[in-house]
């Protein structure tokens, strides 16, 4: 059929440039991938900012602040919006452990893992969104393929990463075209994420682990999207990652 030459075209222009980076807060960025991201970030010309407990090495803008404060963290990213009003993204890298099964694993233990990973993740997104939507900016939330797949002595960390999955898919829902939303699921990476776990629960010397920076450059990839072009969900991982599928 010939096409409809007074039809008005709704899907985006290929053509249209990559968006600009602007200001990005990072959770976690003083190590690990939230570290990588930063320096991604920079790279390609834009501001990173850190919100974590420690200091960043790379000199750039910081927020000390521990995602377990909730309030402290919403707190954190509005004053970062107030120094900088080109806030175009967020990226939750920040994330930590407790390995055991759940009656050997001290109750305040469990359950900072889940204020870390999940409801510190919720309340940096919630200060943002109004000045996201402002910008037509960017969500990345970092969750795990054990977002998707369940092991025995994780149940902290695979709650928390459960419960960022599904809240990342409803926030999709829930902003529509106003901020784009990627959910981002690294496998296992070399980082020093694993260090202070007991020896059992460490990567084997013969593990392959993914260079933080290829998850980072999926994170910028995301990140840089024209309005109106999506990248839902990434799960980035070595081709033989034990976790997935």
């Amino acid at each position: 059929m010939p096409s409809d030459p007074t039809a008005t075209a709704t899907a985006p222009d290929p053509g249209v440039a990559p968006l600009a980076l602007g200001t990005v807060i990072l959770t976690g960025g003083a190590s690990g991938l939230g570290r990588a991201v930063a320096a991604a970030v920079a790279r390609h010309g834009g501001t990173p900012v850190i919100l974590d407990r420690a200091a960043p090495e790379d000199g750039h803008e910081h927020e000390a602040v521990d995602l377990v404060d909730t309030a402290a963290a919403e707190a954190a990213v509005h004053r970062v919006a107030e120094r900088h009003d080109d806030l175009r993204g967020i990226v939750t890298a920040a994330g930590t452990d407790a390995c055991g099964r759940l009656v050997d694993v001290e109750r305040d233990t469990w359950e900072r893992v889940i204020a870390v990973n999940l409801l510190g993740t919720a309340a940096v997104v919630r200060a943002a969104l109004p000045h996201l939507e402002q910008t037509r900016g960017r969500i990345v939330t970092v969750a795990s393929t054990l977002g998707w797949r369940a092991l025995s002595d994780a149940t902290a960390y695979c709650a928390s990463k459960f419960g960022v999955v599904g809240f990342t898919r409803a926030l999709m829902a829930e902003v529509g075209d106003r901020v784009g939303v990627t959910l981002l699921l690294p496998g296992g990476m070399q980082t020093h994420f694993f260090d202070d776990r007991p020896e059992r629960y460490r990567p084997g010397a013969d593990a392959v682990l993914a260079p933080p920076e290829e998850i980072a450059a999926a994170a910028l990839f995301a990140l840089t999207r024209p309005p109106g072009v999506d990248v839902r969900e990434m799960m980035v991982s070595v081709s033989t990652e034990p976790s997935w599928p």
